[in-house]
Formats: structure tokens, C-alpha cells, sequence
């Protein structure tokens, strides 16, 4: 049953489902696999933007203010619809509005999309069944951190997962939001001085309203993804409240990985390449005594059991979960993905370069994509949704915000290197565009997809029947759980 069983009296999962893109891993597919019995992940990249979205979009289904009627924030929510949603649904040749963009100062605006998005999301994919759901954070998005876990866990999300980080104070964090208490957060601000501390700041009692609970939340699990036995001794020594369990992410899963240890080297695509020393030492993890996930390349039964041999508690699996029906993903993209994979043609690259986080991210070639060189060159640089953007200490001293990904010329001019801005990828755009929302721009084009999948995209046939190129979440269950 384990420590997770404990905080939610219910079986400890088999399948953690990966917490993916912006909006890949929606309320549909998180609740698909939490109503099957294992643990469901919304992600919570981009959401307060895949809201707004959805309500310009006129809100098909009615699920989003259906969602928002339970949000204990009335007048918030009067205000959030009001100001998006457009009843008959925009035109298509129209722009999405862009809601200001997250700040360290605190923005009331965005704090308020934070906090009604991520309860929209946790709420949807809890309705219908008692079964725990989790929430899927990146740490290098940390501007958003603290009113996204207030209104995940003012929804009863179960379990938070992060990772492309150290999240250290991420459990202080939730412990004090459980009692609705002011909490910070530590940000990097590049060219720092000695004794510079920087956080950012949030009060729950600045939003309360008659209406909003004062009993104490349940506090969620807490899920580091790690890529060391060293930075799990790490987060479960010095974090500020405690670990339930942790996902140990190996290199060949999707989305962004941790870089290699050492010098880096590259192969004959420019590709990073991985050693001896990138293999996790699962004694350190098993010394921890904490509950264990393997995530990349384990969306097998072999796979599976193989985890499960190790003492893992079982496996977190993204691609086979990304292309199958529930996904977020634009039905033609994920189709197009499925057919091309079981025909042996679906290549991913290991970029070094495309996120701005400076992470390597992973890249299925699609063409039309921003995966085709020429598709890339032609886009238009701007940094207009901002999720990503670093902070850097100007020289007065003052704090500014750039992005690698940005204009060169603007970047240059807040004091970033031009080599820094070499293929890198507008990845905030590109995400949402994959589940169907791109941003139009003002000559009518509009903004084009990116799509990450793991290497685990070359045995995706083993979901899928007959020559279909469809397959539920509930498929992708049946088949990794046949023998477990």
C-alpha cells in the first residue's frame, strides 16, 4: 500500500500517466486513467492560458464554467468570464487575447488565471469518481508556482510531480497553502550578486471572498522527478516538508531531460550523448525507503516488470498515453504520429538547443512542424506568452526579463549572448498550438506545433488494433498491466 496509500487510503498506482505539454495531458486523459484505477496527471503548463482559450473558444461542452462554478472565488469568477468568454466562440481568423505576463512582483490578473485554471483542470478530471488525480509542474516555470498549487490543491489534487529543477521548497510550500498561510519561493536572477535573495511572494487571504473555505486543504503528495540517486539524497535531506515518492527519469523519455554529466559530447546528428554516468544507481533510491516510479522507456509489460524487479513501486509512461485518444493533442498530429511509428518512420532528436530552459528537449520530426529546419527559419521570433522567460539583474541594479528565444536583437540588448539564441524554440507557443490553440498572427499565420515524444514512440503498435491508428487509455493500461 505504501506512504501514498496512507494519505489517500487507496492502492498505491502501478502507472503514474506523464504530465504532459500544455494540455497534452488534459482533465480527459488524466480522468480516463484515474477512473481505471492509477494515477491520472493533468499537466499544469500554460493552463491559465489553455483557459483563457477554451472560453474564447466558447467553452464546448460548458465544462470550464462548470468547473469554475466550484471555485469558492464568485468574484473572480464573474470577472474571468466577463472579461473571456465569448459565447458563439471567436472567429477563427482572430487573435486569442494575451493575459498579462506572470511576474516575481505578484500580477493580480495572472495570479487569478493560476488559480482558477489549475482548479478547472484538477476539478474536471476529478468529477465522476473518487480516484486520486495529480498535477505535473515544471520548476523552471516557477513565476506561476505558488496560485497554481493553491488552486490545485484547493480542487484535492492528490499528487504534485515536478521536475526540470531542484524543487527543494516546493513542500514548505504546500504545507503552508494547506492551512491557506502567506508563503514565497526563491527565484535565479542571472548576474546576481553575493547575498542577493530573490522571492516571489503569495497570500491566499488576498483573494479570500465570503465564500472561500478556512479549513485546513488536503496536502498533496509530493513526486520530485530525479535523474540521480545524488539529487534524490538531496531533496529528501535539505527539502523544506516532506517527500511521498519519487519519479527517477531516465534519458530517453520525452519532453525535456536532464543534461549529461561531464563534458559534453555530441554525435553525428548533434545529438547529447549519454554515459555510464547518466545511469541512475537505484541502491541510492532504494536507501531512501520512499516509494519509487522508473519513467523513460518503460511503456512495455517487459519494461514494467523489469521496474518492478528493481523494487520500483512501478512506472510513470508519457508517450503511449500522449498519442492515444484522451490526449490533448490535435487528432491529425497524433494519428499522423501513431501510423508513421508503427511503420518504423518516426524519428525524435535529442535538441540541445530548442528549449529556452537550456535543457535538452526532445523533438518528433513532423513535417510542417517547427521540427523542419525551414519551417523553424520562417517563424517570426517574439516572446509574447513569456512562461519561460529568466530573470537578470540589470545594471542599475533593477531586475529585467529575457528569453533566448525572443528576438536576437532584444536579447542581445538585455545583456544575453547572441550564441545563447541559436535555434532555440519558442516551446510556450509551440505546446499550445499542439492541442489545437495556436496564437494568429497579425499577417493570418498561425503559430505552429512542437511536438516531444519519448523514444518509447517505436513500440506504440503494441496499443493499437487492426490497422486503426486509435487507441484509448484504457488500451494502454490493459496491455502494461497484462502481466503485472
Amino acid at each position: 500500500m505504501g506512504i501514498l496509500s496512507l494519505r489517500m487510503n487507496t492502492p498505491t498506482p502501478v502507472i503514474i500517466q506523464g504530465g504532459m505539454g500544455a494540455g497534452v495531458s488534459s482533465w480527459t486523459l488524466a480522468g480516463a486513467v484515474s477512473r481505471l484505477g492509477q494515477l491520472g496527471v493533468v499537466s499544469g503548463t500554460g493552463l491559465a492560458h489553455v483557459l483563457v482559450r477554451r472560453l474564447q473558444d466558447g467553452d464546448p461542452g460548458g465544462h470550464v464554467r462548470r468547473a469554475l462554478e466550484n471555485l469558492p472565488f464568485p468574484a473572480m469568477v464573474q470577472r474571468i468570464v466577463s472579461d473571456y468568454f465569448i459565447p458563439e466562440g471567436r472567429a477563427p481568423d482572430a487573435p486569442y487575447p494575451r493575459p498579462r505576463m506572470d511576474v516575481v512582483e505578484g500580477d493580480r490578473e495572472s495570479e487569478a488565471l493560476s488559480i482558477a485554471s489549475n482548479f478547472v483542470e484538477v476539478f474536471l478530471a476529478r468529477e465522476g469518481h473518487n480516484n486520486p488525480v495529480g498535477i505535473n509542474y515544471l520548476e523552471k516555470i516557477q513565476f506561476p508556482h505558488l496560485p497554481s498549487l493553491y488552486g490545485a490543491m484547493l480542487a484535492g489534487v492528490a499528487v504534485v510531480i515536478m521536475g526540470a529543477g531542484i524543487p527543494i521548497e516546493i513542500p514548505g510550500v504546500m504545507d503552508a497553502l494547506a492551512q491557506h498561510d502567506p508563503t514565497s519561493y526563491p527565484v535565479f536572477v542571472h548576474g546576481a550578486e553575493a547575498g542577493d535573495s530573490l522571492r516571489m511572494r503569495f497570500d491566499p487571504a488576498a483573494f479570500a471572498e465570503p465564500e472561500t473555505p478556512t479549513a485546513a486543504l488536503p496536502r498533496p503528495a509530493f513526486f520530485p522527478i530525479v535523474s540521480s540517486g545524488v539529487l534524490a539524497k538531496t531533496l529528501f535531506r535539505r527539502s523544506t516538508g516532506s517527500i511521498e515518492g519519487l519519479i527517477v527519469e531516465g534519458c530517453t523519455a520525452g519532453g525535456h531531460n536532464a543534461p549529461p554529466r561531464g563534458t559534453a559530447q555530441y554525435d553525428a546528428l548533434g545529438q547529447p550523448m549519454y554515459g555510464d554516468r547518466d545511469v541512475v544507481n537505484l541502491q541510492q533510491i532504494r536507501d531512501l525507503g520512499l516509494p519509487f516510479w522508473l519513467a523513460g522507456g518503460y511503456g512495455s509489460p517487459e519494461r514494467l516488470q523489469v521496474a518492478l524487479s528493481e523494487g520500483a513501486t512501478g512506472v510513470q509512461v508519457g508517450t503511449a498515453f500522449a498519442l492515444c485518444e484522451e490526449s490533448g493533442l490535435v487528432p491529425s498530429i497524433r494519428q499522423t504520429l501513431v501510423t508513421r511509428a508503427r511503420k518504423g518512420e518516426v524519428k525524435v532528436f535529442t535538441d540541445p538547443v530548442a528549449s529556452p530552459t537550456g535543457f535538452p528537449f526532445k523533438v518528433a520530426e513532423l513535417e510542417g512542424s517547427l521540427s523542419d529546419p525551414e519551417v523553424y527559419a520562417a517563424r517570426r521570433r517574439i516572446c509574447d506568452i513569456g512562461l519561460l522567460r529568466e530573470l537578470y539583474r540589470k545594471e542599475d541594479h533593477t531586475i529585467g526579463y529575457r528569453c533566448p528565444a525572443e528576438p536576437e536583437a532584444a536579447y542581445v540588448a538585455k545583456g544575453g549572448a547572441l550564441e545563447a539564441t541559436v535555434g532555440r524554440q519558442c516551446l510556450c507557443n509551440a505546446l499550445i498550438s499542439n492541442v489545437g490553440m495556436p496564437q494568429i498572427r497579425p499577417d493570418g499565420r498561425s503559430e505552429l506545433a512542437l511536438v516531444t515524444l519519448g523514444d518509447d514512440v517505436a513500440g506504440i503498435g503494441r496499443f493499437c488494433s487492426g490497422s486503426s491508428p486509435n487507441y484509448s487509455a484504457a488500451d494502454v493500461l490493459r496491455v502494461l498491466l497484462q502481466s503485472a
